[in-house]
């Protein structure tokens, strides 16, 4: 239930007991309630204005009306969810979020091997640089060229996709980033969204050693950064990368299918 629910309820509970309490349902209260004209001081009050004449003999004033519209005004006010409850919710449901900055900026690339992946938002996250490599200076890639990985770099930042997947899918999306065979390590790191900071699982190249990607990869990233709409900027820079002029088969050919469904 939100914020604004809540203060709601508490309004309206706050008013049905005063409407009770002021008809003699509550005899236990402490504050005995009566009509501006029946005031103790015998001061004259408009109505809907009453007296609360505390046990303690002091009378305080107050203006219902005012008091109700002060409180919807301040149940109105929106209040977003902490980056920790976020977590907290999407742990609740059985899922967890992931930040994908390359190939898997692709909808179809990344449901490949994950089927439960939910778009949730784009983000920037802030002091790391985008670059392709290799996690050994001459290891095969599925995808013949380098690939994508973030580098710690203060003041620079990397756009992506926040994807939302069920706690199924860790071990697959583990397995796809080359997890148990040191090609990369989760990191958990803090992404920016138009909706305040979320913590999201990505990951980070071991022993990165720079390659240009193939014209293959660097597609499949643009094609996500495009379908998901980064700022227009960050895909000019994407686009601007040199690949390998690569010419054969790679992961693409099993991507292209799905995305003409």
């Amino acid at each position: 239930m939100s914020y604004s629910l809540h203060l709601s309820v508490v309004i309206m509970l706050c008013l049905l007991y005063g409407e009770r309490k002021r008809e003699g349902l509550f005899p236990g209260c402490c504050f005995k309630c009566r009509p501006a004209n029946q005031c103790s001081r015998g001061e004259n009050k408009t109505a809907p204005e009453r007296t609360l004449d505390v046990d303690c003999g002091t009378p305080v004033f107050i203006d219902m009306s005012r008091f109700a519209v002060l409180l919807l005004c301040i149940s109105s006010i929106r209040t977003e969810p902490t980056e920790e409850y976020r977590n907290m919710t999407a742990a609740a449901n059985g899922r967890f979020m992931y930040f994908a900055f390359g190939s898997n900026l692709l909808k179809e690339r990344l449901q490949l091997a994950n089927p439960s992946a939910i778009f949730c938002s784009t983000g920037r996250l802030k002091n790391y640089a985008l670059n392709f490599g290799l996690w050994e200076k001459h290891a095969q890639s599925t995808w013949h060229g380098g690939v994508a990985t973030i580098e710690s770099h203060p003041g620079a930042e990397v756009w992506g996709v926040i994807w939302t997947l069920s706690n199924e899918h860790l071990n697959s999306l583990d397995n796809q980033e080359g997890v148990s065979r040191g090609m990369y390590s989760p990191l958990e790191v803090s992404v920016e969204t138009d909706n305040g900071p979320m913590l999201c699982r990505t990951y980070q190249m071991n022993n990165f050693h720079a390659c240009p990607p193939s014209p293959q990869y660097k597609q499949v990233v643009c094609l996500g950064a495009e379908q998901n709409g980064l700022p227009a900027e960050y895909l000019k820079r994407l686009e601007a990368i040199q690949t390998n002029n690569y010419s054969g088969p790679t992961i693409l050919d099993q991507i292209k299918p799905a995305m003409k469904q």
